[in-house]
């Protein structure tokens, strides 16, 4: 019999790992590229104003002078500057009235809309339909509702034999309006929440209905654990907008009356566009961002407590 010949291997004066390493090159060099406009828009519109911030905290500037060092004089100055702690004060009572409201608020109505009746989806885009709208727009439509005299608000109160406050007239309540005001637009965490609430498997709350679980042990002992990344990333998105509130106070009450509303971005917009002063206003940006930072961390440092993941085991919770 033949013996039958072995098949030569492909001539090549180069090893093959060679060949992998120009291979994985290219697929780098593609890679950059790819991702090269998104890199430029980082560094030129979020990394370069960061970085010129910071070192505006540490300058004296009103735009038409030259730019005058003067070390931490601005954060030593924040800490006597009674308008910094009213709009900080402000800014505090604003979020701890509407974070926990939004979310309790969305997740009720998410609830509801999660429902299997025939017209959801119509009310699932009324719901959502704020969301989507100018910030300015819809803030002008409040402020003609809130009006003492003439609002759409007051009237109906009215009509009841209520007698209805001067809301964004009236220290006393003109906070209060912008909560109502704000918790208008919660399309976006309503959406977030319904989506949860689908993928939760029914399978769940039938073995708990045979189990004997009424609605609210359902709710308790299901609906909240499963649903906890969605409270967890909601929470986190409503504490970051909730301090960089700007929008409602500045159209409807300017931060007044009585600097009853004056939130901690209309102070700082204040002191860089009215005052000009560019390094003053660059320190109370600086000092908000630490503050987020911090409220952020606290609630990921918590997270492991009380959110649950479902391909997490009870060890890894512990850690």
């Amino acid at each position: 019999m033949k013996r039958i010949k072995s098949a030569r291997p492909l001539a090549t004066n180069e090893p093959i790992w060679n060949k992998r390493a120009a291979f994985n090159h290219r697929e780098a060099i593609a890679f950059y590229l790819c991702i090269s406009p998104w890199l430029i828009g980082f560094f030129v519109f979020v990394a370069g104003p960061m970085l010129a911030s910071f070192l505006l905290s540490f300058v004296s500037w009103d735009y038409f002078t030259p730019i005058k060092w003067v070390g931490t004089r601005n954060y030593e100055r924040i800490r006597e500057d009674e308008a910094f702690w009213t709009a900080l004060r402000v800014t505090f009572t604003f979020a701890a009235l509407y974070v926990p409201l939004s979310q309790i608020i969305s997740l009720a109505v998410a609830l509801m809309l999660a429902q299997k009746i025939k017209g959801v989806s119509f009310f699932r885009t009324i719901f959502y339909l704020p969301a989507i709208l100018s910030g300015t727009a819809y803030v002008v439509l409040w402020v003609w509702l809130f009006e003492p005299d003439k609002g759409l608000i007051n009237n109906l109160l009215d009509r009841l034999g209520i007698k209805g406050p001067r809301w964004l007239s009236d220290p006393n309540t003109a906070l209060y309006a912008l909560v109502i005001m704000s918790l208008w637009g919660l399309g976006s965490s309503l959406i977030t929440y319904i989506a949860g609430l689908k993928g939760i498997p029914e399978q769940l709350y039938e073995a708990a209905e045979l189990d004997g679980a009424g609605k609210f042990g359902r709710f308790r002992y299901i609906t909240i654990p499963m649903l906890s990344p969605t409270i967890f990333f909601n929470l986190v998105l409503a504490l970051i907008q909730t301090f960089q509130s700007y929008t409602t106070a500045a159209v409807a009450t300017g931060g007044g009356p009585l600097d009853s509303t004056l939130f901690y971005l209309v102070y700082l917009y204040r002191r860089a566009f009215v005052n000009q002063e560019a390094g003053y206003a660059a320190a109370l940006a600086w000092i908000l961002f630490i503050i987020i930072l911090l409220f952020t961390l606290l609630v990921v440092r918590s997270s492991s407590a009380w959110v649950y993941y479902e391909n997490e085991t009870g060890k890894e919770r512990r850690k």
